[in-house]
């Protein structure tokens, strides 16, 4: 049996070698290493994918969170609305614009922001909402796109974790992830489910306008080469990321198919156990799966880490401590807040390998040995 790996990117390199390597040696041949054709095609063939107008590839997912609030024009002191129980780089970025992070709960099943709690935590200074489709399932989109119209806010999705996923609407039709708000974010991290070989991320919009300011501020603000218009980064995805991706991309549905086979094999393991809680599938949401996290009850989750540990069956803490109990919002009164479900879930959640290489074997073994701490403590 091979090695049990949380992320097995060597794997699934090896299936797609050939055609990787090959399309990374074009980039060098032509020496177009900084928006070269790697970069529009997977530009255009993203959008394609995605059902957005516009993709802005941009250097990673943090920088298209930035990106996003700039082009919004939000200022010093508005409010943004996010959920704690996220990735730092969801409300980091929110401050480091001089933003004011204003956390909300989120619903214990999905994981994602509770919309009465959304609704309750706005005021007269309120600009935008980011919802996170938290480990690849969607956040409450025909809610919280109701209550932005309602207030007339900003919505930017965070979609770093939930690329390829699909929202249905109550009407029946539906939409990509990262494509309902008023701004898509996404990160190709290579551990995403579409992820690179380095860093690189990308901004989605179907507004034309806001598409030509996205592509200014992640270009030093240039509406044309020297002359800057406004104030902006410099945020790329380079060319030979780009190729990756573009070999990546015609597999994503492949990928997502692995991983819900994974994770229906993890649920056929857990389901009738009264500790542990599986992932939730809303009706409304196709889970992609970028993790598999459990929710423990009456089990020492870190006493389960380190049992696996020993066992060499990796596992992970998504998240140990939400964003507004973290130092860098100690003074901007994080810890006043008080969001009983996200503290709850961080004393509890598990995150168990979850990729496109994992196969039966490793799946029985990681399977067993979570049973049987679990019976036996």
């Amino acid at each position: 049996m091979q090695p049990i790996q949380m992320v097995d990117l060597k794997r699934q390199y090896t299936k797609i070698k050939t055609e990787v390597d090959a399309a990374i040696q074009e980039v060098i041949d032509s020496a177009a290493f900084i928006n070269g054709k790697a970069v529009t095609d997977f530009a255009a063939g993203l959008a394609a994918y995605n059902g957005s107008r516009h993709v802005i590839p941009c250097a990673n997912g943090t920088d298209a969170l930035q990106i996003a609030m700039m082009a919004l024009d939000l200022q010093p002191g508005d409010e943004v609305i996010t959920p704690s129980f996220t990735f730092i780089a969801t409300t980091e970025v929110v401050a480091l614009l001089k933003l004011k992070p204003v956390f909300a709960d989120v619903d214990p099943r999905t994981f994602c922001l509770d919309p009465v709690a959304v609704e309750k935590a706005i005021t007269p200074k309120t600009k935008a909402i980011i919802p996170v489709h938290l480990y690849g399932h969607s956040a409450p989109m025909q809610e919280i796109m109701g209550i932005a119209k309602k207030y007339d806010l900003a919505v930017i999705e965070d979609n770093a974790q939930a690329i390829g996923g699909v929202y249905r609407f109550p009407d029946g039709s539906t939409k990509k992830t990262g494509a309902i708000g008023t701004i898509g974010t996404t990160s190709f991290f290579p551990s995403k489910n579409l992820g690179c070989y380095g860093d690189g991320g990308a901004i989605f919009t179907d507004d034309d306008a806001l598409a030509s300011r996205l592509k200014m501020i992640a270009n030093h603000g240039q509406s044309r080469r020297y002359y800057h218009d406004r104030v902006g980064c410099n945020s790329r995805l380079d060319s030979i990321q780009a190729a990756v991706l573009n070999v990546k991309l015609k597999r994503l549905d492949a990928y997502i198919a692995a991983r819900r086979a994974a994770a229906d094999h993890y649920d056929n393991a857990f389901n009738a156990h009264p500790k542990i809680t599986t992932p939730y599938r809303a009706s409304y949401s196709q889970h992609v799966f970028h993790q598999y996290t459990l929710v423990l009850g009456d089990v020492d989750r870190d006493g389960l880490n380190e049992f696996l540990a020993a066992r060499k069956i990796p596992s992970m803490i998504y998240y140990p401590v939400p964003a507004h109990r973290q130092q860098m919002f100690a003074e901007s009164g994080g810890a006043d807040y008080r969001l009983p479900t996200t503290d709850w879930l961080t004393e509890r959640v598990i995150s168990l390998p979850m990729h496109t290489e994992l196969d039966e074997d490793q799946l029985q073994l990681i399977s067993a040995a979570v049973l049987e701490y679990v019976n036996k403590n």
